[in-house]
């Protein structure tokens, strides 16, 4: 979708932005996976929380620009950035059951 989208200085900034952060939610749940120990594996899904919520922004601020021609692909995008808000704020949570 980022590379559909008109570019703008504004946009580019946008674009640059949500890429880093929609990435790095990937990459840091991949590391996740190989922590050794709880509190790194904790660590590292709050990173993948903070991350979520910034490319759950970025898409809203492409929505609110009507930036998108497709904006059913971009409403399934920003519904997508939801949910993973809700997963990984949910297993961030634990660790508060864990006493980590």
């Amino acid at each position: 979708m980022l590379n559909t989208l008109e570019k703008t200085r504004i946009s580019n900034v946008i674009i640059t932005q949500l890429a880093k952060s929609a990435t790095s939610v990937g990459a840091n749940y991949e590391e996740s996976q190989a922590t050794y120990s709880k509190k790194e594996f904790y660590h590292k899904i709050g990173i993948c929380l903070r991350e979520i919520r910034e490319s759950h922004y970025w898409l809203r601020i492409i929505n609110s620009q009507k930036w998108v021609s497709n904006n059913k692909e971009l409403d399934i995008l920003i519904n997508e950035a939801n949910e993973l808000k809700l997963i990984f704020g949910k297993i961030f949570s634990r660790r508060k059951k864990e006493n980590i």
